[in-house]
């Protein structure tokens, strides 16, 4: 058949059935729904946190809030070191990484930081806040974002970033301590001093503010997180300002003015063991630490010990009162030279035969009297008043780095060592150490452990240090601290002592000299350099302070004649500011011979 319908068939393709088109349908759809289902299976069953979090971070950027730093404060209330505005500079990378070069050749020596760092900031993809610097001053940062500006950069802003000052300069530098440039992190690096020992409890906690962006901008309704900064803690030290000040410039002119290697003056509350002034020369500027040499940025008073000489006499005559093997006018017979195991012990004046009493070696310093005074001791007795005392151990006032000092024991306590520490040598101090052991004595035999910090603060090994924590202990009896000052009030007398230079008009003055020889570090033997130093307090009959000063390697003689006058000075200062009464009783008129 050949009509028209049958051509029409051959010509037109079939149709698919409706029921194939249909299977054909749910394969496809099948297909597609199984892949939804692995990337479902995969963001939420295998690693929905990962998967989260880098949605987040796709959609997010961080701003740091910084914490400002803790001041440290004087006794009063004034900034030894405080925090003042400053700014970061700031880097959106969605903006700079077209001319991220040239723009880090500018910032790094503009601000004298590493270019390679800073490239690799303006170019962090995904990121619309890199910081660039830390701790600017504010007049710098701003005026390189404006020069930047005006060079065609873009990209660059500032967000407030306290940075830190020591409005005092040197005052209290070597206590003090700096900080240096901020680490990667951000976070404060403490070089020194008490900023290094309390650096966590000075630094607070930087906060930070998390927001949604979206197309290059901040999303209005957005998930935005603001998480504060936890500012520092203040820290009060016992130190008075006005008074480290001029101490300082005191130990300056003594150690100048003897041609001296260096010296260290230090002030105490008598009652409260407080450290008014702790002084060190020579110093460095806190503000400029990069222009003096690394050997000063600690305090010599805590990290370097020495033999305290005839100072050290103090405490072995009220030791031997202490103990009721002597009274200050018991009577000794004092030989030119006295003959003892390896060698002679000779006095600091050629002399005959003396007729002293305790007092009398005490004011005359002779060596050889208090040899044999102290020979009254049995076994150990001298080494266990001084333990009291606390020599050989730290006062740990605060500084890292403090020394313990050396006080031999065992086998080490010889009776040539015996001998010799009784009068000051084949023993070392620190400064703090030995001014906390002579203020037994002016605190009527209780021994108070010296402090820096008022009230209680936290160290970075969470040690607990302040006036809070310090404690006290008798170390000899209230009559024996009396006899003792009153012997050491003839050590000043005109005629019968060997420093009324140090004496202080109007006011009972009780001191004592000190003048040792130094061991070189090089060869562990005397090097020929001597030790001068001075320590006492005042009014004799009501302690208000006590004071030392210790002079290294001096040109202009032993203590009377080196540290005397520096004390009387700082002695005098320090009465008249804090509005201590003249005395009006007689000094001690105890005989010193017989």
């Amino acid at each position: 058949m050949t009509g028209p319908s049958r051509l029409r068939t051959a010509r037109t393709p079939l149709r698919a059935s409706p029921q194939l088109r249909l299977r054909i349908g749910f394969i496809l759809i099948a297909m597609v729904l199984s892949v939804f289902a692995a990337r479902l299976v995969q963001l939420q069953g295998v690693d929905p946190d990962n998967y989260a979090d880098m949605a987040a971070e796709e959609g997010t950027d961080t701003v740091l809030l910084p914490a400002t730093r803790g001041e440290i404060l004087d006794r009063n209330g004034e900034a030894l070191a405080e925090s003042i505005d400053g700014r970061m500079i700031v880097a959106d990378p969605a903006l700079t990484a077209d001319d991220a070069p040239e723009l880090a050749s500018f910032l790094s020596k503009r601000l004298g930081i590493d270019y390679i760092r800073v490239l690799e900031r303006l170019r962090v993809e995904g990121s619309r806040f890199q910081y660039i610097a830390r701790q600017v001053p504010a007049s710098l940062a701003n005026e390189v974002v404006s020069d930047a500006a005006d060079k065609g950069f873009v990209g660059l802003f500032t967000q407030r970033d306290p940075v830190r000052q020591y409005p005092f300069d040197q005052v209290a530098a070597n206590l003090l301590g700096f900080l240096g440039t901020p680490r990667k992190d951000g976070s404060a690096r403490a070089l020194a001093g008490l900023e290094d020992a309390f650096n966590d409890y000075l630094s607070g906690v930087d906060g930070e503010a998390r927001y949604e962006v979206g197309a290059g901008a901040q999303i209005p309704l957005g998930d935005n997180t603001v998480t504060p900064a936890v500012d520092g803690n203040d820290l009060t030290l016992t130190l008075d300002a006005d008074l480290q000040f001029y101490t300082q410039q005191v130990l300056q002119q003594t150690v100048e003015g003897s041609q001296g290697e260096s010296g260290i003056a230090v002030i105490m509350d008598s009652r409260t063991g407080e450290v008014l002034a702790l002084a060190d020369y020579p110093s460095y500027d806190a503000s400029e630490p990069q222009e003096w040499p690394k050997s000063r940025y600690r305090s010599s008073a805590l990290t370097d010990v020495y033999e305290p000489g005839s100072t050290q006499k103090v405490l072995t005559l009220s030791a031997v009162i202490d103990a009721g093997l002597g009274r200050p006018r018991q009577q000794y017979v004092v030989p030119p030279v006295l003959n003892r195991q390896d060698r002679p012990i000779h006095d600091h004046w050629v002399h005959g035969i003396e007729h002293l009493t305790l007092a009398g070696i005490l004011a005359k310093s002779s060596n050889i009297g208090t040899v044999l005074a102290a020979d009254e001791f049995a076994p150990g007795v001298l080494r266990r008043y001084l333990t009291a005392f606390g020599l050989g151990k730290e006062t740990n006032v605060g500084p890292r780095g403090e020394t313990k000092g050396l006080l031999p024991e065992g086998a080490a306590w010889t009776d040539q060592v015996d001998d010799r520490i009784a009068f000051g040598q084949s023993l070392s101090v620190n400064a703090v150490q030995m001014i906390a052991a002579i203020n037994t004595i002016a605190n009527d035999g209780v021994r108070i452990d010296p402090s820096l910090v008022e009230g209680s603060a936290t160290l970075d090994d969470g040690t607990e240090v302040g006036t809070d924590h310090a404690e006290q202990r008798r170390v000899v009896s209230v009559e024996a601290a009396r006899q003792t000052a009153l012997m050491m009030e003839r050590v000043l007398d005109p005629e019968d002592g060997v420093a009324s230079i140090a004496q202080v008009p109007g006011y009972r003055i009780a001191g004592k000299t000190g003048t040792a020889q130094r061991v070189s570090d090089a060869c562990g033997c005397y090097d020929g350099s001597r030790t001068a130093s001075f320590v006492g307090f005042g009014p004799t009959d009501d302690a208000r302070f006590t004071i030392y000063v210790v002079v290294h390697d001096s040109r202009g003689g032993g203590g009377s004649a080196v540290a005397g006058p520096a004390f009387a000075k700082l002695m005098s200062y320090a009465l008249r500011r804090y509005g201590v009464p003249p005395t009006e009783t007689r000094p001690s008129q105890i005989p010193v011979e017989w």
